[in-house]
């Protein structure tokens, strides 16, 4: 015990930026007593908890966006986890979708902190008993978020149908072990999906208690500095996605929701399976009613020195990794994601319609032309500016394979998050600027509303205590993001539940785009898994016209059933004898 806690005092320097020497007989004659009653010890303790969540966008999946496990992009990054994962080789060894180590070590760090941080030898604040309950109380808000963060990271990553159609979560712990329990491996048990749900609604309704709606003013505990700590605002955006998860298709029982196949489901009881899509929709009206409406978002989002209204949660980073790890390889980056023609192709053209109606006005020889806006927020494609110069993605240009042949597979760069500052990589003088990791925006609030309320009510349906129907919701976001006529959302509508939520899924896809959901999208809802990959091939004519040519890219090898859930890892599968894994694992 008292070796882990001298680590910790040395990881609470290191966070706050204390720099300290210690000798070695003068730290073996530090306390337990004396180390909790250190109020920036102890916060630092719960502080850890916020310290291992992935600061910016790409650094949790080893510098890759997750979307490039799914039809959405690709990696160039060849030897790194995500390429493995989206060329089949998830493996209980290697599972780079979920930290089960690290979410339990976060867990730990939070139940170090209940049991030692809130004693009354402790004072966060001598001003007043007043301030220092304030702050005790804010910490211990904090606590159960994070505690509620951590285990839905466990359940997202591993909840999953097991062989026998049950849907299982994770082991719920709630407080620090001793030595003796944590020996005991025959009692790590994963408790069912439901279980896990119910615990953390509980943690966030009791940080609820605890946290002020939002930090402002000037307030030591509760102001502006504050932000990006936890605040209601959060607890209630997690409580979302939590209900949202909890009413898929893929965390369902097999009485509920039979499995069938590849992208193929039946649903069994339609009671209890719409009933959990009314909770999702409650309590996506109810952040909703807290929160606000949504800003669509913008260019001005990627970088900004104020932090944008549309972010519920983020986190932000200074640096030009980003534009290292994506910019084309002439332009001194990495040109890692390269995104797909499959997703290209999502977009609909500024009138709303897919590029397929003959309605939308595509131009199969002008095809960037005349597009939804979030493509251009999204991708970046031939013929588009960009560092003071125009992009050459056709065959022989200078951000073509051909030219370098790391440059892209796909012949799209990715545009959202970076940014197009000219000389941010540079050899004499490499700028920064700031970036955002959103954890949470508004939209999706207002998407994981209409994806419940469709399932619920349907598309025009208007359940009780919701202030609008999915159709509502989606023609919204789409008005806001800059298409124009909405025609086609009530030709979908008319079609019934079933079509409508396609364009749901359509509308998350193009929305929360390099997000890190379409992973986690396409599993939760069993979708299909295996579509090909494709680019596009660009030939430049001696006249300067261009033709197009859709290749095949990349294949998506996830022809069975378990690849909609991750595998218990094999170090916890193989000492823990009690365990059972997920479906086909």
């Amino acid at each position: 015990m008292k070796y882990n806690l001298f680590k910790y005092i040395f990881m609470v320097f290191a966070l706050l930026q204390i720099s300290c020497s210690f000798d070695a007989e003068l730290e073996n004659s530090y306390s337990e007593e004396w180390v909790y009653s250190q109020p920036d010890y102890a916060e630092g303790i719960l502080l850890n908890a916020y310290a291992n969540i992935p600061n910016t966008v790409v650094d949790g999946y080893g510098g890759d966006f997750l979307d490039s496990a799914t039809d959405n992009a690709v990696t160039n990054n060849f030897s790194n986890g995500v390429y493995r994962l989206g060329s089949g080789g998830l493996t209980p060894s290697n599972i780079i979708v979920g930290q089960w180590d690290n979410a339990y070590n976060q867990i730990r760090n939070v139940h170090l902190f209940m049991e030692n941080g809130l004693g009354d030898n402790i004072y966060y604040d001598i001003t007043s008993e007043e301030a220092d309950q304030l702050k005790r109380n804010n910490l211990k808000g904090e606590a159960f978020y994070l505690r509620a963060w951590w285990s839905f990271h466990l359940l997202q990553a591993f909840g999953g149908k097991t062989n026998d159609g049950d849907v299982l979560g994770y082991p719920i712990v709630l407080r620090s072990l001793s030595d003796e329990e944590a020996l005991d491996l025959e009692a790590v048990k994963r408790d069912s999906y439901s279980d896990c749900v119910a615990q953390i609604i509980k943690d966030l309704d009791s940080a609820m208690v605890y946290l002020p709606s939002t930090y402002s003013g000037s307030n030591p505990t509760t102001g502006i500095n504050n932000l990006g700590r936890a605040d209601q605002h959060v607890a209630l955006a997690l409580k979302s996605r939590v209900t949202l998860y909890a009413a898929s298709p893929a965390y369902q029982s097999d009485d509920v929701v039979k499995l069938t196949g590849m992208g193929q489901f039946n649903v069994v009881d339609e009671t209890a399976y719409i009933n959990k899509w009314k909770i999702a929709a409650t309590q996506a009206q109810e952040a909703i009613n807290e929160i606000g409406d949504f800003i669509s978002l913008t260019e001005g989002h990627f970088s900004s020195n104020t932090s944008p209204a549309e972010f519920i949660w983020r986190s932000f980073f200074t640096s030009s990794a980003l534009e290292n790890n994506n910019y084309p390889i002439g332009e001194r980056g990495g040109a890692r994601t390269g995104p797909s023609q499959n997703l290209v192709n999502a977009f609909y053209t500024k009138n709303g319609y897919p590029i397929e109606d003959s309605r939308s006005g595509y131009d199969a020889d002008n095809p960037y032309e005349n597009r939804d806006p979030r493509l251009y927020l999204n991708v970046l494609y031939n013929g588009r500016s960009f560092n003071n110069r125009t992009l050459e993605t056709y065959v022989g240009g200078l951000d073509s394979r051909e030219k370098y042949t790391r440059n892209t597979r796909t012949g799209y760069y990715v545009r959202k998050w970076l940014s197009l500052v000219p000389g941010i990589i540079s050899v004499d003088n490499s700028s920064s600027q700031r970036h955002y990791n959103p954890y949470f925006r508004r939209t999706e609030l207002f998407l994981n509303l209409a994806e419940a309320a469709n399932e619920a009510y349907g598309p025009q349906g208007l359940g009780d205590n919701l202030t609008q129907t999915a159709v509502q919701i989606i023609k919204s976001i789409r008005t806001k993001a800059g298409i124009t006529d909405n025609t086609y959302v009530d030709e979908v509508a008319a079609l019934g539940k079933d079509e409508f939520r396609k364009l749901i899924q359509r509308e998350r896809r193009l929305e929360l785009a390099f997000e890190n959901h379409r992973y986690f999208d396409l599993r939760r809802c069993l979708l299909p898994l295996n579509e090909t990959v494709k680019g596009i091939e660009i030939t430049k004519n001696s006249d300067d016209t261009l033709d197009y040519q859709e290749v095949v890219v990349e294949e998506r090898v996830f022809n069975d059933v378990k690849y909609y859930y991750a595998p218990i890892p094999y170090d916890e599968m193989s000492k823990s004898p009690n365990l059972i894994n997920n479906l086909g694992w």
